[in-house]
């Protein structure tokens, strides 16, 4: 029950999401739509009073619990950010508004990576306290392992974020020479417009 509680939940937060941003922009709607995306951490709230509900009714911790808690990290590390990315990308695309700025090259590129692993270390941290917190909650009644299990994988994912960002820290990735050329003339022709 718990897995389908689980896919239900990221179902419904991709539901609400393009809700919410079908209603600010298509049908004109901000404010409902504001409320719908609103809606999206009461989602997070069901599964995690889910998650403790099962193991005080006896459930044996397993990796369900694990992908719980890793579940509700990432909502945390990165469900704002990406709604926040989503509504930026649907503004341009459906009303028109600017092109939301990426960071590609340089060392921009490397503060980017820096920024998405201060966010993974966020989800990491919530993941292995809510992991922890399900091991004390369960104590020497059942066996924990999978829970430890999982606090590992945490720990693995937040590692991997980090060599990523270091990577792009060391060897920032250059912009192409047609790239440059064709940005400095927009900048030569905006600067004849004016």
């Amino acid at each position: 029950m718990l897995v389908a509680l689980i896919i239900a939940c990221e179902v419904g937060f991709w539901v609400l999401l393009a809700g919410g941003l079908a209603l600010r922009y298509l049908l004109r709607m901000p404010r409902l739509g504001a409320a719908v995306l609103l809606c999206e951490p009461l989602l997070e709230l069901v599964l995690l009073v889910a998650s403790f509900m099962d193991l005080k009714n006896g459930g044996e911790p397993s990796w369900r619990h694990g992908l719980a808690a890793l579940y509700l990290g990432y909502t945390v590390g990165y469900g704002h950010y990406t709604v926040k990315w989503l509504d930026g990308h649907a503004a341009h695309r459906l009303a028109g508004g600017p092109k939301p700025p990426g960071a590609k090259y340089g060392r921009e590129r490397a503060v980017h990576e820096w920024k998405l692993w201060a966010r993974t270390l966020a989800g990491a941290a919530v993941a292995l306290a809510l992991l922890q917190a399900g091991v004390w909650y369960v104590g020497d009644a059942a066996d924990t392992g999978a829970l430890r299990d999982w606090q590992l994988v945490a720990l693995r994912v937040l590692g991997i974020q980090v060599v990523v960002a270091a990577t792009y820290s060391l060897w920032p990735r250059k912009a192409p020479a047609g790239a440059e050329r064709a940005s400095g003339e927009e900048g030569i022709l905006a600067g004849k417009d004016r």
